[in-house]
């Protein structure tokens, strides 16, 4: 065997053993404690309502300016998804010292219309693909809705129930759910961004049904992005049956009350079901509640850094 041939054969059988090491690896967590980082999604700042505080630059100067770790960005808004702006972005948060560390997306595959869940699944790759770009891990991800409530308020006001189409129901949606998520995978791992599908509506209203998902699939590349606002009863016991899947949670916070509603939540509870898990990654603060978010996700961020120290 001629040298070079035995050098470029024992590379490939070395990078291909690593590789394998590296993916059996992908699950395993440090078991020493270190205080969770704490980032900040930029909706805390916005909230659907605040134009002034929707530019994405000064999102990122506040959260700096307030001590946050990360930054997570949600995607609606951003003014421009093309290339040279989103680069902008990432280097207006790298010199201010602040990772770039979630993604925050809607896409919605509760549908009987093959091409409908096909446009979501082009519009997930797409946002994939920025997240990439930006050089953010962990993108969130959902089910999406039936689309049967006339607004978000009523979706709300029904504590998240709604009736599916009709002539369809449940075990359809999952089916939808599972095959395009199964697609997603491999495109999410092109690009090695873990998408995180939430417990938000839809088949996320319940940990069993996120899981259902997530364990269908059962890539490394489809996890659980913990929402500690969205089980509206009983949110520990459900918290708990997801924090293992976990890569990244968003701790709800309702200073001034809540827009929709208002929860009571313990943090102290919370990061001990967290920490039970070894869970080691960011912390992401969005604030909920109708107070200035200038005034108020200064106090998120003391109240999560105390709980996550």
């Amino acid at each position: 065997m001629k040298r070079r041939h035995f050098l470029a054969t024992t590379a490939a059988a070395l990078g291909a053993a690593s590789a394998s090491r590296a993916e059996e690896k992908v699950d395993v967590k440090p078991t020493g404690r270190t205080p969770n980082r704490i980032g900040v999604s930029s909706y805390s700042f916005w909230g659907f309502k605040r134009e002034d505080l929707r530019p994405l630059d000064v999102c990122i100067e506040h959260a700096a300016r307030m001590g946050f770790d990360g930054f997570e960005i949600l995607q609606r808004q951003l003014v421009s998804t093309e290339r040279a702006e989103l680069m902008k972005l990432k280097r207006r948060a790298f010199l201010l010292g602040l990772d770039l560390m979630g993604y925050s997306t809607h896409q919605g595959f509760l549908s009987p219309d093959p091409e409908k869940r096909r446009e979501n699944i082009k519009h997930t790759v797409d946002c994939l693909e920025q997240a990439y770009q930006l050089g953010i891990p962990t993108m969130r991800v959902n089910s999406g809705t039936w689309g049967t409530s006339k607004s978000f308020d009523e979706l709300m006001a029904n504590r998240g129930l709604e009736k599916p189409v009709e002539g369809f129901d449940e075990e359809d949606a999952y089916g939808w759910v599972i095959e395009a998520y199964q697609e997603l995978a491999k495109e999410a791992g092109e690009r090695g961004v873990i998408m995180g599908l939430e417990n938000h509506w839809g088949l996320g209203r319940t940990p069993e049904g996120v899981k259902r998902v997530v364990d269908a699939v059962d890539s490394p590349w489809l996890k659980v992005t913990l929402d500690t606002g969205n089980f509206l009863e009983d949110p520990y016991d459900r918290l708990k049956q997801l924090a293992a899947d976990t890569v990244l949670m968003q701790a709800k916070t309702y200073y001034g009350g809540g827009v929709w509603y208002t929860l009571e939540l313990d943090y102290d509870r919370i990061a001990k079901i967290l920490k039970d898990v070894n869970f080691t990654g960011y912390v992401s603060l969005e604030f909920e509640g109708k107070e200035d978010p200038l005034t108020a996700v200064p106090k998120g961020l003391e109240l999560l850094r105390k709980a996550f120290a």
